[in-house]
């Protein structure tokens, strides 16, 4: 019942703990370089600053509005958000799943795509899954 669905949250947020570490790490300069945080849930989610920037430098088309890593959501803007906050929270599900393993499979599934002469991004499993769930 409830009692194993509050023990589960807590060992899913713990497993993934490793990556929403480093996700606070990436926040705390956006804070410090003029950014925002909020908590909306069980995800702390940072904007603006240098997130802002680096987000702008991803290697797909336009760069990435928003990043997940643990139970941490790093945004260009508020509003970028709030528009990917359905497709970032199958993420943070994924990190809950994957834990520390979740970027070694993520980056391990788009070079092997990209060896196959598949998109890194849009064919990686964790992209779709992702793009299939928000639209639920």
């Amino acid at each position: 019942g409830v009692a194993v669905r509050q023990v589960l949250l807590i060992l899913g947020i713990a497993w993934a703990s490793p990556w929403t570490v480093c996700g606070c790490a990436a926040g705390l300069l956006a804070l410090l370089t003029g950014g925002g945080v909020q908590r909306v849930g069980k995800v702390v989610e940072f904007h603006g600053g240098i997130i802002d920037r680096v987000l702008r430098w991803v290697p797909i088309a336009g760069g990435a509005s928003a990043m997940t890593l643990g139970h941490c959501v790093l945004g260009r803007t508020k509003t970028d958000l709030i528009c990917s906050r359905k497709h970032e929270l199958v993420h943070v599900a994924q990190y809950e799943r994957w834990g520390p393993l979740f970027v070694p499979a993520y980056l391990a599934c788009s070079v092997w795509l990209w060896l196959r002469g598949r998109d890194s991004y849009l064919d990686n499993p964790f992209e779709v899954e992702a793009y299939t769930r928000e639209e639920e």
